[in-house]
Formats: structure tokens, C-alpha cells, sequence
């Protein structure tokens, strides 16, 4: 898959507050040659909420893999990691 353009894809993060959220997941993408286009995140009552925009022009990993090590970060880390290409995640979310 190396070379292949990954179309925008939403990441979300949610869980309870610790050091390093951020900083680990963002250096997952920028290891991985993925570009955040677009990052929100909050925490309220100490629970961490964060959605990210990303896509890449050379992905270096299919986009199950990478879903799947964002996921098994998250248990690390404590937190749940859900990625969804963004057209997906809009037809979820519609009204």
C-alpha cells in the first residue's frame, strides 16, 4: 500500500485524562507519514475527548492496520481510539 494517497479519515479519542494522550497519538500519525489536517479536543470533568481531520499522500499502512495499532495504542494508553474514513463517519452522523 506504501504510496497510496489515504482519503480523509476522522479519528476520535475518548476516555479518562493522563499525560500523553496527544502526544502519542500524533506521533503514531507522523511516524505513519499521515498529515493532521484538523484537531479538537476538550476535556470536561477530567475526561478527554479529541477528534482529529487526517489524511495522507503516501500512506506507509493499509488503513485497517493503522486502525487497528490506533486502537491497541488506546488500551495502552487507557483510552478508546476509533478511525473512520470521513464519509463513513458523515453518514453516521447525519440527522
Amino acid at each position: 500500500m506504501e504510496g497510496k494517497k489515504l482519503k480523509k479519515s476522522i479519528i476520535t479519542v475518548l476516555g479518562k485524562d493522563s499525560v500523553g494522550i496527544i502526544a502519542k497519538v500524533c506521533t503514531y500519525l507522523a511516524n505513519n507519514n499521515v498529515n493532521i489536517l484538523d484537531i479538537n479536543q476538550t476535556i470536561t470533568g477530567g475526561f478527554f475527548n479529541m477528534m482529529m481531520i487526517v489524511e495522507s499522500e503516501e500512506v506507509v499502512k493499509t488503513f485497517p492496520v493503522m486502525a487497528s495499532e490506533l486502537e491497541q495504542i488506546g488500551e495502552e494508553l487507557g483510552v478508546k481510539i476509533q478511525a473512520q474514513h470521513q464519509e463513513i463517519f458523515e453518514m453516521m452522523h447525519r440527522i
